[in-house]
């Protein structure tokens, strides 16, 4: 699945017009922002984050025929995209196209650098920009490419509150268009470089882009810490557990814990090997400090059997001997059990008569 592509010939009148009334909007918003900068923190933040969300909006029908009204348009998105045409998605495009429209915007959120969910709208609005204009300050280049970096973690972070993939385009952008592309990776300083890695490697399952793992981490900007914790796959794995220590919603966690077998087969230090096993038997025990859930538990169970076959009976041993120290869990872990026997035996039962039915209806019929 390819990504959303900026249109190949210009808007028409009518969108540009349209797009144009937004920029509008949104820059008296930010011009309301800054007047109450000093006066009000509580309205500042409420009116930054409200300007968020109105971005992060997926565009709803009357906007869609103005936006998507001709083949050669913006209707790339219709196509390309996975999930939701929200209004960054077009913005991004329309300042790329005409970046004089957003000098105005991008001057308020340089003000505002400080103030909450302004970096949010950044990378929502430039992330396309960063790589497009041409700047000789890097200073400048660091500050911003820094904000996208930024910006692009909190709002993948909603993402994961939320268990939902409406930044998902910006994922793939910046994976597939930025990431492995080394000539538009080398358009931003070295260290915006680690970042983005960085941020990629800790929300590639989230956004199940397991598939270019290969690829990605063959891209991987050499890091100055590389001689101590090892090469990309032993960073990957680093920043990926560090963002499992993280995760407090259990559909998200499972998530992970499903696609995290992707790793096997990944060369690693043993220190990283070491690791990943105890990230992982970490949600393996009820109880402090994680208190995950059964089927957390199992989930891990699952993966860390399936990464690291070598001693899986004596894990399991350990762990029941340490459950029998704990009384209080028995009723519980008797009752699972008898219930997984009593499932197991009627599927074996109902596989047994489904069978034997089989044969009969292959005897009768010769």
């Amino acid at each position: 699945m390819r990504m959303p592509q900026v249109p190949a010939t210009a808007p028409s009148q009518r969108t540009s017009a349209y797009l144009f009334a937004l920029t509008q909007e949104i820059e008296k918003k930010l011009q309301r922002v800054r007047i109450y900068a000093l006066a009000s923190p509580s309205q500042r933040r409420n009116l930054l984050q409200g300007l968020f969300a109105d971005i992060a909006l997926e565009v709803d029908d009357r906007a869609r025929d103005i936006i998507l009204s001709r083949e050669d348009l913006i209707s790339s998105f219709e196509d390309g995209a996975e999930g939701p045409l929200c209004f960054y998605d077009v913005l991004a495009d329309y300042f790329v196209w005409e970046p004089e429209k957003g000098n105005p915007i991008l001057d308020l959120i340089v003000q505002l650098w400080s103030q909450s969910f302004a970096s949010h709208i950044f990378s929502l609005l430039f992330h396309k920009w960063v790589f497009d204009v041409q700047l000789d300050n890097l200073e400048v280049l660091l500050r911003y490419s820094s904000a996208l970096v930024q910006g692009a973690t909190n709002v993948f972070w909603i993402d994961i509150q939320t268990n939902t993939r409406r930044f998902q385009s910006l994922f793939r952008y910046l994976l597939e268009e930025v990431a492995l592309v080394p000539e538009q990776l080398k358009k931003i300083p070295l260290q915006a470089q680690r970042d983005l890695f960085l941020l990629l490697s800790r929300f590639m399952l989230f956004y199940n882009l397991d598939n270019k793992l290969e690829s990605f981490l063959k891209q991987f900007p050499d890091f100055p810490t590389a001689f101590f914790v090892g090469g990309p796959a032993d960073i990957f794995v680093i920043e990926l557990t560090d963002q499992l220590q993280k995760l407090k919603v259990e559909p998200v966690l499972l998530h992970y814990l499903s696609q995290i077998k992707v790793l096997q087969g990944l060369a690693l230090r043993m220190t990283t090997s070491t690791r990943l096993k105890t990230c992982l038997y970490s949600f393996t025990s009820p109880g402090g400090p994680m208190y995950p859930t059964r089927a957390v538990r199992h989930a891990a169970w699952d993966a860390l059997d399936f990464l690291f076959p070598v001693g899986r009976y004596p894990r399991h041993l350990i762990s029941l001997f340490f459950r029998l120290l704990y009384p209080w869990y028995w009723p519980s872990s008797c009752w699972n059990f008898i219930k997984a026997c009593m499932q197991a035996i009627l599927y074996s039962i109902l596989s047994l008569i489904f069978s034997v039915w089989e044969k009969l209806g292959k005897a009768k019929d010769s």
